[in-house]
């Protein structure tokens, strides 16, 4: 008798299980915010696509945006990860227009063009992300074009004309005024790239700015999302008096910018602390005006969310000469380590990747490090003039490093002969193999210029294993005297234009090597071959991926540039350096700042067939135990067909965008160059599935569930690299 009561209470104990079970399963889950959640941890609960099952994956719906249907047109990329809202999904095209679509079918429900409002001028860069915040009836999508900021209503996209001015709040707030700064801010480019992040009723944002000599400070700035007012302002190049200010040279507020969160940033909404990573500090590989180590460029920050005050700080990298900037947001995560006593206990820690392949994890509350960090010298070379780099950087004891460091001849590419005599040759005539080296005229090979990691972040899932994907890339730097080290006044208007605003990414002679214009910057020698006046001087105006508008220039001054490149400038002496923007400066201004030494455009270190001079892999992806800062996996991560074919093992290839995993054992990415997206197992780094994309999925993709199914939806933008354009979203799911 107990035995079948003790049965029957266990069947229907199960039956109550089992159903509440289904009815968790059946519940919609949301992918509420650019990285997941508020911890950017990238990872989902979801388990109903497994790695039993993901084999049967298939295409469930695709979203055509309509754009980047021209087969020979390059286009705007989509680097968006959208985010879905109560079986909403909100993501932006590649002209920037931001749309709501059923995220059950991907039927569209609105799309909004952000440059019918004749207050936003066309500029089209990156957006990786958008904002959805709500308060009872008032539901808000946020996100930025150019330098305005805007608010629309989520259920029809609408504009919120009670946001800012009329819509619109302008980027350039609380950067600095004219009185302070000598300059006035809005006449200069600002844009963001990355969305910012909610608090309460607070927008956090961080920004994209040139990394020239006309570089706008990167301050941190939250916004009321209600009304769009400047709530507070974190200075990352300090006005004289505040902390930080006596690391930098005297002036260099007044002359010198970047040190800006362009990547991204998390909260942790108990604390009440906002986390994020800054850039370097302008001008890239030159630092000779700004002594010091120049706080709070390239630093991990925690700052209280309520008010924008500083809690503690970790600078990854001492007067950045190498334009390291932390690329990505970091991640919010607990790991299990040893006590004082001995014990273990559960640490709620932020991990950062770096640009040059290291991982930094921080006690969350009072930035200690959790794995020792030690301050290795620099190589003692001789620098350029008036340069003072400084003697060591900080490099984390764990994990080791998940991309290259440093290089010898061994190293070389030997996929073909042809390969192999090229990279010898370079090699043979460049400077290289340590890292840190200051940047020279001479030609110099890096590592850590363009990641190790990249924008599309990392992710993390609740046992402490990070994953992260990376490129191996080398890329060669040279650096040269501009019209103010050399003193002279042969130079024309055009030309000392570009050397001020475009000279930083392109080259324009032969001697710079430049293997290919499937380049990230383009060799810029032969231009008029591939684009006509106009498309020059349309792409200078409105911009076109990472390359940012420069809509402050007269209209003149970039038909000066066009004229420069194409050779069709007469030249005009003049003695007047600074007349180098269409700004009206006055005499004694420091801004626009003019280095005695820029970099003359740099580019990867590719074969004449586009291969990376070095030995593979070229892309890869990693699993990391922070508990331990020890490797559980490191596969390659993407190949080569054609080298495939030939026998070569998988090399991987460079790659942008981000993972996303899942409680059922799976990583999903993209990335890559041959445009699939695959399906990691994340306890072996096997590949369990894979899908070639209508165009390069260039973006992180995301799960949600919506009426008891889980889908997995990523942007296929492609044109990176020249490969072929694309404007759709795809979503996946099980038969």
């Amino acid at each position: 008798m107990n035995y079948w009561k003790y049965a029957l209470g266990s069947f229907f104990t199960l039956l109550i299980c089992g159903a509440t079970f289904q009815i968790t399963t059946d519940k919609d889950t949301d992918w509420p915010k650019y990285g997941g959640n508020s911890a950017g941890s990238r990872y989902s609960e979801l388990t109903q696509i497994n790695a039993q099952n993901v084999r049967q994956l298939q295409v469930a719906w695709s979203y055509d945006t309509g754009e980047n249907n021209n087969p020979d047109g390059r286009g705007n990329d989509i680097q968006c990860q959208p985010i879905v809202i109560n079986g909403v999904l909100y993501g932006t095209t590649p002209r920037l227009k931001l749309f709501a679509a059923d995220a059950a079918t991907g039927k569209q429900l609105w799309k909004v063009d952000p440059f019918s409002n004749p207050n936003v001028k066309p500029s089209f860069h990156p957006v990786r992300g958008v904002v959805y915040w709500e308060e009872g009836n008032d539901k808000r999508i946020l996100y930025s074009v150019g330098s305005k900021l805007m608010a629309f209503n989520a259920l029809t996209g609408d504009p919120i004309k009670s946001f800012g001015e009329n819509g619109l709040v302008d980027l350039h707030a609380g950067l600095g005024d004219s009185k302070t700064l000598g300059y006035d801010v809005t006449t200069f480019n600002i844009r963001s790239t990355t969305p910012g992040v909610v608090f309460k009723n607070l927008l956090i944002m961080g920004s994209s700015v040139s990394e020239g000599g006309d570089a706008l400070p990167g301050h941190i700035r939250a916004f009321d999302i209600r009304t769009g007012k400047l709530a507070w302002v974190f200075r990352t190049i300090p006005l004289p008096g505040e902390y930080g200010y006596d690391t930098w040279s005297k002036d260099s507020y007044k002359k010198l910018g970047g040190a800006n969160c362009w990547a991204g940033m998390v909260v942790d909404e108990k604390r009440g602390m906002v986390f994020l990573g800054t850039g370097s500090p302008s001008v890239d590989f030159y630092g000779g005006d700004r002594k010091g180590a120049n706080l709070f460029a390239n630093c991990i920050i925690a700052l209280n969310a309520e008010t924008g005050k500083r809690i503690w700080h970790f600078q990854t990298v001492h007067h950045d000469l190498w334009d390291r900037d932390i690329p990505c947001p970091p991640n919010l995560i607990t790991v299990t380590q040893n006590g004082p006593d001995g014990r273990p206990r559960k640490v709620d820690a932020v991990a950062q990747a770096t640009k040059d392949g290291l991982i930094f994890i921080f006690d969350r509350e009072t930035g200690k490090p959790l794995f020792p960090v030690k301050e290795v010298p620099s190589p003692k070379v001789a620098a350029l003039p008036g340069e003072a780099p400084w003697p060591t950087q900080p490099i984390p004891t764990k994990p080791a490093p998940f991309s290259n460091q440093s290089f010898t001849k061994a190293d070389m590419s030997t996929i073909s002969s042809e390969s192999s005599a090229y990279a010898l040759s370079v090699f043979e005539k460049s400077r290289g193999g340590q890292k840190n080296l200051p940047p020279s005229p001479e030609e110099t090979l890096y590592y850590g210029i363009g990641g190790g990691a990249e924008w599309g972040g990392s992710a993390a899932d609740p046992n402490g294993i990070m994953y992260v994907n990376a490129n191996n890339m080398l890329w060669l730097l040279r650096m040269q005297a501009t019209a103010a080290q050399k003193n002279t006044g042969a130079l024309t208007q055009g030309e000392k234009l570009f050397t001020t605003n475009c000279a930083i990414c392109h080259a324009t002679d032969s001697k710079t090597t430049n293997a290919a214009n499937t380049q990230a910057y383009p060799n810029l020698k032969d231009v008029g071959k591939r684009l006509t006046k106009q498309q020059i001087s349309t792409l200078i105006e409105t911009g076109r991926n990472r390359m940012p508008s420069f809509q402050h220039i007269s209209k003149p001054d970039r038909e000066a540039i066009v004229n420069y490149l194409l050779k069709t400038e007469a030249p005009v002496k003049t003695d007047d350096i600074h007349q180098v923007t269409a700004v009206e400066t006055k005499k004694g201004n420091l801004f626009p700042y003019t280095p005695a030494y820029q970099n003359r455009g740099f580019s990867q270190f590719r074969d004449p067939t586009n291969y990376p001079v070095i030995q593979p892999p070229w892309g890869t992806l990693n699993a990391v135990d922070m508990n331990t800062g020890e490797y559980v996996w490191k596969v390659p991560l993407g190949e080569y067909p054609e080298l495939a074919k030939k026998g070569i093992p998988t090399t991987g290839t460079e790659n942008h965008g981000g993972p996303v995993v899942t409680a059922g054992g799976l990583l999903f990415i993209a990335a890559t160059y041959d445009e699939k997206l695959r399906a990691f197992d994340t306890k072996t780094g096997k590949v369990v599935w894979e899908y070639k994309l209508p165009a390069g999925g260039f973006a992180t993709p995301i799960t949600y569930r919506v009426k008891g199914k889980q889908y997995i939806a990523i942007a296929c933008g492609g044109t990176r690299y020249d490969l072929k354009p694309g404007g759709k979203y795809v979503a996946f799911s099980l038969p």
